[in-house]
Order: C-alpha cells, then structure tokens, then sequence
C-alpha cells in the first residue's frame, strides 16, 4: 500500500498502525539479511519482496476461509516464511497465535485448543545442526491483497507465556497500542539510524522475537538480520563471523546465550573483528555481574554501552539501562515499589514491583479468561498492576530487579534474593551458571539449595564446595550461606531459556510431583538432578 493511500485514514481512529506496519513495504531498500543454519546459506529480502510474499499467502489464508477476527496459530521454526506468516495475519485482521516450534505437541495442542484457533500454520522441513527436518509455506500467484482495516483495540495476537509457573496464559495485545510501543521502543531504546544492522537474536516464538525481530524494526524500516541456526554451529564463534559478514552495529542477545558462550572463554570471540559493533543488548532475565562483564570487556571490548532490558510478555515495556544492571524505567508513568502492606516506599528498601498507570503497550485479558487477568495481575494490590517482580531502589534513584517474587526467600525471618545469591555464586571462576530455590526447614523456615553448573574441565570437589560457601557468606552475608550446593551439569530451563525454579524446588524436596513440564527444552536433566540431589547439608 502506497504512503498516500495511508495518508487518507490518517485522521480516524481505524487501522492506523496496520498500516504503519506496511508503510515501508513499497520502498526497495533490504528489510532482513536471512542467514541460515549452514554458513553460506544466505539471502535478502528486500521491503517490497517482503510485502509481495506477505499479501500472496493473506490470499492463501482467506482462500482457506480465514477472516478477520479468526485466530491462527503458527508452529514454525525461525525462517523468513514464519515473518511471513505472521503478518499475512495482521494483513487481513486475524489474530496470530505464534508457538515456539521446540515445543511439544502436548504443548501446541493445549495452545491450540485454548486459542480456539481455525487454522494451523506449520513447516514442511528445515535443518538444525546437520539434521534435515521436511519446509516450506505454500504461496498463491496473486501478490495484491488490500489490508483489513481494524479498529486500534482489536486483537492483534496472542502469545502464551512460556510456562515457567505453570499452566501457560494467553497475554493478548492489540493492533495499535502494542504497535505504537514497540515502534518507539525499538527506536529511542536502541538509537536505530538509517545506517545501523540490526540483528537480535531471540526466536520469533517469544515476545522478545514478535517485538524485536518483526514489528519493531518493520515500522522503521531497520535493515537486520534473522538468523535460523544456533549460536555454536558449526562452531561456538558463529555470532561474531555473522557480526563481521553483516556488519552488526546493535546487537541485542540473552544473558543465557552470554553465559553459554563464556563457558568457551575469549579466543571464539577474539578471532573476529567486531568493529561495527556499537550497542550490546541483553533481555529475558536479569543478567549477573560476571556475565555483564565479560560481555562489555570482550565482545564490546568497553567501547559499547550495554542496554540491559527488563520487560516481560505482558508488558512489551523497557527498563532502560546504561550502565551495569540498574535503571530508570522508560517513559516512566507510575513506577513505584511496594510492600506487602501497600504502602509506598520511598527510602532504599525492597518491595514488589507495581505500575500505578497504564500504558500503551499492556496486554489487555488473558484470552478467554478475564478473571485469572484480574486475579494474577491486579487482586494483590488493588488499583496496580503487579509485575510478579521485586524491586529495590538505590541512593540515586536507580532501579534494580531483584527477580520474580516468588524466587524470594524468607531465611530466619531475612528476605533473600535467589537472584543475588546466584550473582555471588557465578562469580566464582569455576561456575557459569547457578540456581537457588529454597527448601523447607524447621528451624530457619527455608534454607537456601543451590544448583551449580560448572565451567567446561572443573570437576566438582569439597574444596570447591568450601570455596562457594565461603564467597557466599563474604558478599552477602552469614544469613545466606548455602546449606546445600548440587553439581548440576544442566539445568531445566523452558524453550525460552528461563530456569524452571518451581522443578528445582520438587527435586531439592525429592517430590516427583512436577506438574506440567512439556515445556521444558530436555526433560532428561530433570531425573538426573534427582539422582544427584544432596540428601545432606554442606
């Protein structure tokens, strides 16, 4: 659609951001660099190559019987047909309803069912590592398809959050407010200029994906790169030979792909440039000090700042950071803390992180349950919206996110963080990853489990064990020495890459009730924690 053609609506409320989205289609300039799994496999997709693809398979979908209003779930890996998917759906007013392609069939049944889809969208093959799975997404001849015009609060999609805590939920956002918020977050957040390559490296089955691969860097026309490999094929510097070939400048990755690759030390990175590089990024949980380090000191070598974002499924809404991990929120409206008892702090203490006004890129229901979105977002704080996370707030008015709330633990009367137990374990040398989940105990209420991932060649050992207790009791505190540390060579981490702590704390409890776990990317580690689990406090 011509810019002209937009400029008619411009003065309704209709469909003004549908047509954000397409605005730059008609202009011939590179919207995505598409690498594939195997290195050499590449190509580029231009706007108008894009919106040709995408109004060919909106045919395909009304040919089929969708409308406006229908919902389409779409199971597919990360390639450029999956982008096209997606907003073929937007193009004639469907609600998309993208699910990781890691997940199970379980998984994508109980997401088909709860979305009351119409339609299902899937591959036909595609190659991970070396192995070829069957792909390919049919495209009709017809390359005209005029957008469905929609009002700004109707559905834009749903996305089912990843199931950390249980049964997944449905967060729906719709067309304009979460296409306003992403445009200007995208925009402001990462300083986009016309010269810049994009590339973050989420997969489009998560919010991050939806926000940051397609809709963000479409509505100002970035050129980036969507990547279908995985960071360590066919070796672990395959991100810094794509940073050198494509010429990165902003490169936004998760702290879990960080602390993956540190494992590996320095040399992968250091055998590439990486002199285009201006801005890291990092999202999907809060990253620690050894990681963020290592990030700034080797990949940016301490010339590019790290823009370290906390946002969630529901709220498509940044904390934007310039330094280390503390923040001011962006664009603030209303961010506050609270305690249990609602009152407003205003000194240095902790509390739960609540938004006192809205904003628009919220999600508006958990689809098909309007109640379960009130009681899990708003019943604890009437009047707030309720993040689920806590929240401290220094001497200089910075933020800090202290992890979700129910990873707070109550150790003789003494709130702790998991998070920040974590940060002083991973500071050890020898562990690249940790988790802590409490455990019951009769005298202290909860003691602190500690799970321990060790770097590559460290064996685990009573000295080693000696050594985290002590580095535990120096930077935190006596109160948050571990009483039981477990050599966990995984972790049970979702498809998403967050650490499924409700698992942890069955195994530290040795109950085999774990609920639903289909989420989980390899269930193997689960009974392998439980073979090895610690019987006897350290």
């Amino acid at each position: 659609m011509e810019i002209e053609d937009c400029d008619k609506t411009a003065g309704t409320k209709k469909s003004f951001y549908i047509c954000f989205i397409f605005i730059h289609f008609s202009v011939c300039f590179d919207v995505q660099f598409r690498e594939g799994n195997e290195p050499g496999d590449e190509m580029m997709v231009t706007y108008r190559e894009l919106l040709q693809r995408v109004c060919q398979f909106a045919n395909v979908l009304k040919s089929q019987g969708v409308k406006k209003g229908d919902c389409v779930s779409i199971y597919m890996p990360m390639v450029v047909e999956l982008v096209i998917a997606m907003l073929a759906c937007a193009r004639i007013g469907a609600i998309h309803s993208i699910v990781f392609a890691g997940f199970s069939a379980e998984s994508l049944c109980e997401r088909i069912l709860d979305s009351q889809c119409s339609l299902l969208i899937t591959a036909g093959s595609f190659w991970i590592k070396k192995t070829h799975l069957p792909c390919g997404l049919q495209l009709c001849g017809e390359s005209i398809c005029e957008p469905e015009w929609c009002e700004s609060e109707d559905p834009l999609f749903i996305l089912y959050t990843s199931g950390s805590t249980g049964k997944p939920k449905g967060v729906l956002h719709t067309v304009s407010g979460y296409m306003l918020y992403t445009a200007t977050t995208f925009k402001l957040v990462f300083d986009y200029q016309p010269e810049d390559i994009y590339w973050c490296t989420a997969d489009i089955g998560w919010i991050t994906g939806h926000s940051y691969i397609t809709y963000g860097p479409l509505a100002n026309g970035a050129t980036s790169v969507l990547f279908e490999g995985l960071p360590t094929y066919p070796d672990v510097s395959r991100m810094w030979e794509i940073v050198d070939k494509y010429h990165v400048t902003k490169f936004y990755t998760a702290p879990t792909a960080i602390r993956l690759l540190m494992k590996y030390g320095s040399e992968p990175v250091q055998k590439y440039k990486r002199e285009s590089l201006k801005v890291l990024g990092t999202v999907g949980e809060p990253i620690n000090p050894e990681a963020w380090l290592w990030y700034y000191n080797v990949v940016g070598e301490k010339r590019c700042p790290i823009v370290d974002t906390f946002w969630q499924t529901e709220t498509v809404r940044y904390s934007s950071y310039t330094s280390s991990y503390a923040s001011f929120f962006f664009l603030l409206m209303g961010a506050i803390y609270l305690n249990s008892l609602l009152t407003q702090k205003k000194s240095l203490l902790e509390g739960y992180l609540v938004f006192k006004q809205p904003w628009p890129g919220v999600m508006r229901t958990v689809y098909g349950n309007y109640q379960r979105f009130e009681t899990t977002y708003f019943k604890k704080f009437p009047g707030y919206y309720v993040t689920g996370d806590g929240c401290r707030r220094d001497k200089d008015g910075y933020y800090w996110i202290t992890g979700r709330i129910d990873d707070m633990l109550n150790v003789s009367g003494h709130l702790l963080s998991t998070a920040e137990v974590e940060s002083a374990l991973v500071e050890h040398e020898s562990v690249a990853e940790a988790a802590v989940v409490g455990r019951p105990h009769p005298v202290k209420g909860e003691s602190l489990y500690c799970f321990v991932t060790l770097s590559e060649g460290v064996m685990y050992n009573h000295t080693l064990e000696a050594q985290l207790k002590k580095q535990v009791r120096e930077k935190i505190g006596a109160i948050a020495t571990p009483d039981y540390i477990q050599n966990a060579p995984g972790l049970p981490k979702t498809r998403s890459g967050k650490i499924m702590r409700r698992v942890l704390r069955k195994i530290a409890c040795n109950e085999r009730d774990l609920g639903d776990i289909s989420t989980l990317a390899d269930a193997s580690v689960v009974e392998q924690l439980f073979q090895n689990r610690c019987t006897t406090a350290v």
